[in-house]
């Protein structure tokens, strides 16, 4: 364990976390919400410090990052724990179950990566698989080596943090998906036990200083509805036109037994979606073939994906090679 930041002692040995906007005040011997900061005589402690449920090597898509270093792997790890309680998760067992971990300090972790660039060419680290913001001193541990070794730190999250620790690690992050899983209140305060306000903010700060994607999964009958989606793709392009827009299909998981969106669903978002943005993409969707990239300006094919593989065939540099367009994407020297 380790002696976690951002919180404030209360009376009666009562701790209050200001992390997340969850804004748990833990009595002695219990947890926040995440599972992953726990009260012991009066200090907040974090119990997933060094903890990693998952790693591997991953294509960077899978991230999904379409727009950064495409067609590149990174190191993913991940932790147990969550400050959302979604009855759709993709990763439960890990976020909300009590997976087996392994011990690994920052050092070593960076070690390990550094390994994987020789080997495979790996870009950096992902934290990911769980939500990263609850693993926050071993992440900002983790990723201040890492930067200074080279090494790219991409986080996959929530985005549901308090805006003074995400300042405090933003310096040190090179890109994030953020998952905007809904453009309702509501929809995250019954299905997520969240907040959807705190999200927005996190996205509008981050993509001021790193490079950001986002994504949405579209569940039947929930988010999907024009409206909504209408809503959350005029605010993105508020913000910048070009940040790229994941959709991604809904399947059955942990708590929601829902049938898979249907692919009529996806093509209507989609639809909304292009006549705003630059660049949106289907995930989880492959036979919709809604996943390369094209120029904004002359429709040229910049980047083609086929599952995980990429050919990176109209760019050069950061510029259409047809037109000269510049293109919203991050590419090595």
């Amino acid at each position: 364990m380790q002696k976690a930041l951002y919180y404030e002692q209360l009376d009666e040995e009562k701790v209050w976390c200001h992390l997340c906007p969850q804004n748990c005040k833990i009595n002695p011997g219990k947890n926040g919400i995440c599972r992953a900061r726990q009260n012991i005589g009066g200090v907040l402690y974090t119990l997933n410090y060094g903890q990693i449920t998952s790693w591997g090597g991953d294509p960077i898509e899978k991230k999904p990052l379409y727009h950064f270093y495409p067609g590149s792997n990174i190191f993913s790890v991940g932790t147990f724990g969550c400050n959302f309680r979604c009855g759709f998760c993709q990763n439960w067992e890990i976020a909300q179950g009590d997976s087996a971990a392994r011990e690994v300090t920052p050092e070593d972790l960076v070690e390990i990566a550094l390994n994987a660039q020789r080997d495979t060419g790996s870009i950096g680290i992902a934290y990911t698989y769980s939500e990263p913001l609850v693993w926050y001193e071993y992440v900002y541990d983790t990723a201040k080596i890492a930067h200074q070794k080279g090494l790219k730190n991409v986080l996959v999250t929530n985005g549901f943090v308090q805006k003074e620790p995400l300042l405090e690690l933003l310096p040190l992050i090179d890109a994030m998906n953020i998952d905007v899983k809904s453009f309702t209140d509501h929809y995250y305060r019954t299905t997520c036990s969240g907040r959807l306000e705190p999200v927005l903010k996190t996205v509008e700060l981050a993509q001021q200083l790193c490079h950001v994607e986002i994504t949405n999964l579209v569940v039947p009958g929930m988010n999907d509805s024009d409206e909504e989606i209408t809503s959350l793709v005029e605010w993105i392009a508020s913000l910048d036109p070009a940040i790229p827009l994941h959709f991604s299909r809904y399947f059955p998981q942990y708590k929601f037994d829902l049938p898979p969106t249907p692919l009529e669903t996806l093509t209507n978002v989609l639809e909304i979606a292009h006549s705003k943005l630059k660049y949106v993409y289907a995930g989880n969707a492959w036979e919709l073939n809604e996943n390369d990239t094209f120029c904004s300006k002359c429709g040229s094919l910049l980047v083609e994906r086929s599952g995980y593989g990429v050919k990176v065939k109209g760019l050069e540099g950061q510029k259409c090679k047809k037109c000269g367009e510049r293109v919203a994407v991050v590419v090595g020297d």
